[in-house]
């Protein structure tokens, strides 16, 4: 791959990525009001970022049960609302501990 073609692909990509960000704001210049999709515009964040974290947490570990059983246990402590360093510590451990047995 040449100077240019890397350069044409670099600045495609940052075109599209300005378009992405920059069409909505020109496109909806007035707030959305219609609440079936604004609950789906909140929720999208969320839907990403499970997409991408959880193929890493099935595969993170050297066998399969000990990440499910780590993700259950993450999923139960964010579940009672326990604050985000007792979650990943303990996911942590409980991993740690089913290596060690599994």
């Amino acid at each position: 791959m040449d100077w240019i073609q890397m350069t044409c692909y670099i600045a495609v990509m940052a075109l599209v990525t300005y378009a992405v960000r920059c069409l909505p704001l020109t496109l909806f210049r007035r707030e959305i009001t219609n609440v079936y999709i604004r609950s789906f515009l909140e929720y999208i964040p969320y839907a990403v970022l499970g997409t991408m974290t959880l193929p890493d947490v099935l595969y993170s570990t050297g066998s399969m049960g000990s990440a499910v059983v780590g993700l259950i246990a993450a999923a139960a402590l964010a579940y009672m609302e326990r604050s985000l360093l007792t979650v990943a510590a303990a996911a942590c451990l409980v991993v740690f501990v089913a290596e060690r047995i599994l």
